[in-house]
Formats: structure tokens, C-alpha cells, sequence
């Protein structure tokens, strides 16, 4: 198998995730032996983001960090973890929302597309937006 960042290039659409946690100089992080859950927007999750809002993240760094280690939960969380809890702690350091109703999976209202890709350190959920921390939000 493959780390976290090598299975994401492999599925094919995570190439903007990819290309900001490059910029965002995550990249080793998710390669390393720690295990990690990421949330992973689409390439068309990023497309959704309101015009400008990628712009500015790319130039402001410390911020792009903050919204892409948002994604990261500590740990290997699997769909069938996921059912049971009603949060998980990230990267980043805030608490995502964990909702399971009627055999669909949300993170802090954003739907998973797909679970369950699974890495040599950690799995990959796929989701259909890019998820930004409340303290990002509020700027």
C-alpha cells in the first residue's frame, strides 16, 4: 500500500488538495508514520469554494494550513467508527461534527462521498466541500 498522499494521487481527484498541501508544507506530515484520518475534498469541492476565496488562501499561508490541517483527524476513523462517534479532534486543533442519520455520513454538514480508502497510515473519506474551521470562517 501506499501513505496517505500517494493513495490520494492515485485515486485521481484530490489534484488541488495536493497541489495546497504542498504549498501549505503538510505533505510530510501525511506521508509520515503517524496515522491520520483525512476528510479529502474533491477537486470539485474546491470548485465550489466562492470566487477569490482559493486566491487568497494560496496567499496567505498560515491560513491555508489552518483550513487543510482542518481536515485531518488524529487517528485511523472508519466508516463503521465514524457511525459511532459524534466528533473527532483534527490537526488543526478544533473539533469536527460527526453526524450519521439514515446511513449517510456528514462531517460538519458535508456530505462523504466515499469511505474507506484505505492508506498505510490512515483513510481517506472523500467529501463534497472544502470544509473551513469556525476561527478561518469568522475572519
Amino acid at each position: 500500500m501506499a501513505n496517505l498522499v500517494e493513495t490520494a494521487a492515485n485515486v485521481g481527484k484530490f489534484n488541488k488538495l495536493l497541489q495546497l498541501a504542498e504549498t501549505a508544507q503538510i505533505v510530510d506530515t501525511l506521508k509520515s508514520a503517524d496515522i491520520f484520518t483525512l476528510f479529502a475534498p474533491t477537486d470539485e469541492a474546491f470548485a465550489k469554494l466562492p470566487d477569490g476565496t482559493l486566491d487568497a488562501l494560496q496567499k496567505d499561508i498560515p491560513t491555508l494550513k489552518k483550513v487543510l490541517t482542518y481536515h485531518v483527524a488524529f487517528g485511523d476513523v472508519r466508516a463503521e467508527d465514524l457511525v459511532q462517534i459524534e466528533e473527532a479532534e483534527t490537526l488543526e486543533g478544533s473539533v469536527l461534527a460527526i453526524d450519521s442519520t439514515n446511513g449517510v455520513i456528514k462531517v460538519n454538514d458535508t456530505n462523504i462521498t466515499q469511505t474507506d480508502i484505505v492508506a498505510d497510515n490512515g483513510v481517506i473519506h472523500v467529501i463534497d466541500h472544502v470544509l473551513i474551521p469556525a476561527m478561518v470562517a469568522g475572519k
